[in-house]
Protein backbone atom coordinates (compact mmCIF):
# COMPACT_ATOMS: atom_id res chain seq x y z
CA UNK A 1 0.00 0.00 0.00
CA UNK A 2 2.70 2.54 1.17
CA UNK A 3 5.34 1.28 -1.96
CA UNK A 4 2.43 1.61 -4.38
CA UNK A 5 1.53 5.28 -3.00
CA UNK A 6 5.30 6.07 -3.02
CA UNK A 7 5.65 4.56 -6.19
CA UNK A 8 2.92 6.82 -7.97
CA UNK A 9 4.35 9.82 -6.11
CA UNK A 10 7.62 9.42 -7.45
CA UNK A 11 6.62 9.01 -11.24
CA UNK A 12 3.97 11.99 -10.66
CA UNK A 13 6.89 14.20 -8.88
CA UNK A 14 9.00 13.22 -12.12
CA UNK A 15 5.95 14.55 -14.56
CA UNK A 16 6.33 17.74 -12.66
CA UNK A 17 9.84 18.09 -12.59
CA UNK A 18 9.93 17.70 -16.10
CA UNK A 19 7.72 20.86 -16.64
CA UNK A 20 8.04 22.74 -13.35
CA UNK A 21 7.13 25.91 -15.03
CA UNK A 22 3.01 25.76 -14.23
CA UNK A 23 3.71 25.03 -10.34
CA UNK A 24 5.42 28.20 -10.53
CA UNK A 25 2.86 30.12 -12.54
CA UNK A 26 0.73 28.51 -9.55
CA UNK A 27 2.59 30.81 -7.14
CA UNK A 28 2.38 33.67 -9.14
CA UNK A 29 -1.64 35.55 -8.94
CA UNK A 30 -1.28 34.76 -4.82
CA UNK A 31 2.05 36.57 -5.12
CA UNK A 32 0.61 39.71 -7.59
CA UNK A 33 -2.73 39.71 -5.16
CA UNK A 34 0.11 40.29 -2.48
CA UNK A 35 2.54 43.07 -3.72
CA UNK A 36 -0.50 44.72 -5.29
CA UNK A 37 -3.70 44.35 -3.48
CA UNK A 38 -2.54 43.56 0.30
CA UNK A 39 -1.76 47.60 0.50
CA UNK A 40 -4.70 48.63 -0.93
CA UNK A 41 -6.30 47.12 2.22
CA UNK A 42 -4.08 49.30 4.82
CA UNK A 43 -7.15 51.38 5.16
CA UNK A 44 -9.83 48.56 6.29
CA UNK A 45 -7.49 46.95 8.87
CA UNK A 46 -5.84 50.77 10.76
CA UNK A 47 -3.42 52.14 8.01
CA UNK A 48 -0.55 49.58 8.75
CA UNK A 49 0.73 47.43 6.18
CA UNK A 50 1.78 44.48 8.50
CA UNK A 51 -1.49 44.34 9.68
CA UNK A 52 -3.53 44.52 6.21
CA UNK A 53 0.17 41.99 5.28
CA UNK A 54 -1.60 39.91 8.35
CA UNK A 55 -5.00 39.64 6.91
CA UNK A 56 -4.96 39.06 3.34
CA UNK A 57 -1.11 36.62 3.34
CA UNK A 58 -3.63 33.73 4.52
CA UNK A 59 -5.93 34.45 2.21
CA UNK A 60 -3.58 34.03 -0.63
CA UNK A 61 -2.58 30.76 0.84
CA UNK A 62 -5.86 29.66 1.10
CA UNK A 63 -5.93 30.54 -2.05
CA UNK A 64 -3.09 28.74 -3.88
CA UNK A 65 -4.50 25.88 -1.56
CA UNK A 66 -8.04 25.40 -3.03
CA UNK A 67 -7.70 26.89 -6.60
CA UNK A 68 -4.35 25.61 -7.49
CA UNK A 69 -5.36 22.10 -6.37
CA UNK A 70 -8.60 22.27 -7.93
CA UNK A 71 -7.50 22.33 -11.12
CA UNK A 72 -4.83 19.07 -10.29
CA UNK A 73 -8.03 17.33 -12.20
CA UNK A 74 -7.31 18.77 -15.55
CA UNK A 75 -3.82 16.25 -15.95
CA UNK A 76 -6.08 12.90 -15.20
CA UNK A 77 -8.60 13.74 -18.19
CA UNK A 78 -5.73 13.71 -20.05
CA UNK A 79 -4.55 10.43 -18.73
CA UNK A 80 -8.42 9.16 -19.48
CA UNK A 81 -8.11 10.05 -23.01
CA UNK A 82 -4.57 8.68 -23.80
CA UNK A 83 -5.56 5.31 -21.86
CA UNK A 84 -2.44 5.31 -19.91
CA UNK A 85 -4.91 5.37 -16.31
CA UNK A 86 -6.80 2.24 -17.44
CA UNK A 87 -3.51 0.36 -17.96
CA UNK A 88 -2.74 1.58 -14.85
CA UNK A 89 -5.61 1.08 -12.92
CA UNK A 90 -5.79 -2.89 -14.18
CA UNK A 91 -2.38 -3.19 -12.91
CA UNK A 92 -1.08 -5.31 -10.14
CA UNK A 93 -0.29 -2.11 -8.01
CA UNK A 94 -3.11 -0.91 -5.05
CA UNK A 95 -5.69 1.16 -6.73
CA UNK A 96 -5.97 4.05 -4.83
CA UNK A 97 -2.35 4.49 -4.89
CA UNK A 98 -3.10 5.98 -8.56
CA UNK A 99 -5.07 9.08 -6.57
CA UNK A 100 -3.03 9.07 -3.22
CA UNK A 101 0.01 9.50 -5.35
CA UNK A 102 -1.27 11.91 -7.59
CA UNK A 103 -2.97 14.10 -3.98
CA UNK A 104 0.32 13.45 -2.55
CA UNK A 105 2.52 15.48 -4.77
CA UNK A 106 -0.15 18.19 -5.21
CA UNK A 107 0.39 18.23 -1.24
CA UNK A 108 4.12 18.68 -1.87
CA UNK A 109 3.80 21.05 -4.51
CA UNK A 110 1.27 23.29 -1.97
CA UNK A 111 4.14 23.45 0.52
CA UNK A 112 6.40 24.40 -1.39
CA UNK A 113 4.15 27.38 -3.38
CA UNK A 114 3.43 28.53 0.27
CA UNK A 115 6.70 28.71 1.60
CA UNK A 116 7.40 30.85 -0.97
CA UNK A 117 4.34 33.11 -0.77
CA UNK A 118 5.26 33.19 2.93
CA UNK A 119 8.87 34.38 2.26
CA UNK A 120 7.75 37.40 0.14
CA UNK A 121 5.57 38.72 2.84
CA UNK A 122 8.04 38.34 4.96
CA UNK A 123 10.16 40.34 2.90
CA UNK A 124 7.44 42.91 3.10
CA UNK A 125 7.74 42.74 7.03
CA UNK A 126 5.56 40.29 8.39
CA UNK A 127 6.60 38.18 10.99
CA UNK A 128 4.50 34.99 12.48
CA UNK A 129 5.58 32.36 15.05
CA UNK A 130 6.79 28.82 14.36
CA UNK A 131 3.88 27.21 15.66
CA UNK A 132 1.21 29.37 13.61
CA UNK A 133 3.14 29.06 10.71
CA UNK A 134 3.30 25.03 10.94
CA UNK A 135 -0.36 25.21 11.93
CA UNK A 136 -1.05 27.19 8.59
CA UNK A 137 0.72 24.84 6.74
CA UNK A 138 -1.17 21.65 7.84
CA UNK A 139 -4.46 23.41 7.72
CA UNK A 140 -3.45 24.42 3.97
CA UNK A 141 -2.63 20.38 3.80
CA UNK A 142 -6.25 19.20 4.74
CA UNK A 143 -7.54 22.15 2.07
CA UNK A 144 -5.57 21.13 -0.92
CA UNK A 145 -6.05 17.72 0.17
CA UNK A 146 -9.40 17.80 -0.11
CA UNK A 147 -9.65 20.57 -3.17
CA UNK A 148 -7.23 17.96 -5.12
CA UNK A 149 -9.45 14.96 -4.66
CA UNK A 150 -12.30 17.00 -5.17
CA UNK A 151 -10.39 17.77 -9.11
CA UNK A 152 -9.69 14.04 -9.09
CA UNK A 153 -13.55 12.82 -8.37
CA UNK A 154 -14.84 15.78 -10.93
CA UNK A 155 -12.11 14.77 -13.46
CA UNK A 156 -13.72 11.37 -13.14
CA UNK A 157 -17.19 11.80 -13.54
CA UNK A 158 -17.22 14.60 -15.73
CA UNK A 159 -14.20 12.95 -18.36
CA UNK A 160 -14.62 16.39 -20.19
CA UNK A 161 -12.04 19.90 -19.78
CA UNK A 162 -14.41 21.95 -20.77
CA UNK A 163 -17.33 20.49 -18.78
CA UNK A 164 -14.90 20.19 -15.89
CA UNK A 165 -13.47 24.36 -16.44
CA UNK A 166 -17.29 25.52 -16.78
CA UNK A 167 -18.24 23.74 -12.98
CA UNK A 168 -14.96 24.59 -11.46
CA UNK A 169 -15.77 28.71 -12.95
CA UNK A 170 -19.53 28.77 -12.05
CA UNK A 171 -18.33 28.34 -8.28
CA UNK A 172 -15.23 29.97 -7.90
CA UNK A 173 -15.94 33.85 -7.85
CA UNK A 174 -19.00 32.90 -5.31
CA UNK A 175 -17.09 31.07 -3.18
CA UNK A 176 -13.98 33.55 -2.96
CA UNK A 177 -16.03 36.08 -2.11
CA UNK A 178 -18.22 34.32 0.41
CA UNK A 179 -14.72 33.32 2.46
CA UNK A 180 -13.57 37.25 2.37
CA UNK A 181 -10.15 36.31 0.35
CA UNK A 182 -9.96 39.60 -0.81
CA UNK A 183 -11.57 41.76 1.83
CA UNK A 184 -12.43 40.15 5.37
CA UNK A 185 -16.05 39.20 5.69
CA UNK A 186 -16.86 41.54 8.31
CA UNK A 187 -16.46 44.59 5.82
CA UNK A 188 -19.40 42.65 3.34
CA UNK A 189 -23.33 43.37 3.71
CA UNK A 190 -25.00 41.83 6.47
CA UNK A 191 -26.57 39.44 4.05
CA UNK A 192 -23.24 38.07 3.08
CA UNK A 193 -21.93 37.68 6.42
CA UNK A 194 -25.57 35.81 7.13
CA UNK A 195 -24.71 33.39 4.77
CA UNK A 196 -20.65 33.12 4.76
CA UNK A 197 -20.48 30.11 7.39
CA UNK A 198 -21.95 28.05 5.09
CA UNK A 199 -18.88 28.40 3.10
CA UNK A 200 -16.00 26.16 4.44
CA UNK A 201 -13.42 28.56 2.97
CA UNK A 202 -14.63 31.25 5.18
CA UNK A 203 -13.70 29.06 7.94
CA UNK A 204 -10.35 28.23 6.86
CA UNK A 205 -9.18 32.57 6.07
CA UNK A 206 -10.76 33.31 9.47
CA UNK A 207 -8.69 30.52 11.11
CA UNK A 208 -5.50 31.62 8.93
CA UNK A 209 -5.82 35.40 9.94
CA UNK A 210 -6.25 34.18 13.58
CA UNK A 211 -2.84 32.00 13.55
CA UNK A 212 -1.35 34.89 12.01
CA UNK A 213 -2.56 36.75 14.43
CA UNK A 214 -0.93 34.79 17.65
CA UNK A 215 -4.91 34.07 18.66
CA UNK A 216 -4.31 29.84 18.73
CA UNK A 217 -7.20 29.68 20.96
CA UNK A 218 -9.36 31.20 18.27
CA UNK A 219 -12.49 28.53 17.99
CA UNK A 220 -12.14 29.23 13.99
CA UNK A 221 -8.94 27.18 14.00
CA UNK A 222 -10.36 23.38 15.18
CA UNK A 223 -13.39 24.63 13.20
CA UNK A 224 -11.63 24.65 10.05
CA UNK A 225 -9.16 21.68 10.75
CA UNK A 226 -12.35 19.27 11.34
CA UNK A 227 -14.45 20.31 8.51
CA UNK A 228 -11.61 19.76 5.77
CA UNK A 229 -10.51 16.64 7.36
CA UNK A 230 -14.10 15.45 6.81
CA UNK A 231 -14.26 17.01 3.60
CA UNK A 232 -11.01 15.57 2.63
CA UNK A 233 -12.22 11.89 4.01
CA UNK A 234 -15.06 12.16 1.94
CA UNK A 235 -13.48 13.52 -1.69
CA UNK A 236 -10.60 10.60 -1.47
CA UNK A 237 -13.23 8.02 -0.84
CA UNK A 238 -14.91 9.46 -3.66
CA UNK A 239 -12.14 9.90 -5.85
CA UNK A 240 -10.76 6.33 -5.01
CA UNK A 241 -14.60 4.25 -5.48
CA UNK A 242 -14.26 6.55 -9.18
CA UNK A 243 -10.98 5.05 -10.01
CA UNK A 244 -12.67 1.64 -9.33
CA UNK A 245 -15.41 1.59 -11.30
CA UNK A 246 -13.45 2.90 -14.73
CA UNK A 247 -11.34 -0.34 -13.31
CA UNK A 248 -14.12 -2.63 -13.38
Amino acid sequence: MIRDTLLFFRYEMAKTFRNPVWPLFGILQPVLYLLMFAPLTKGLVGGSEVEALRAFTPAALMMIAVFGSLFTGFGLIADLRNGSLERLAVSPAWRPALVLGRVLRDMVTLVVQALLVFAVAALMGLRVGPVELVLMLLLMAATGLFASSLSQGLALAVRDENGMSQTLNLFMLPVMLLAGLFIPIAFAPEWMQTIAPVNPLYHAAEAGRALFAGRLGDSEIPIAFGLFIALAALTTTWSVRSLRRIAG
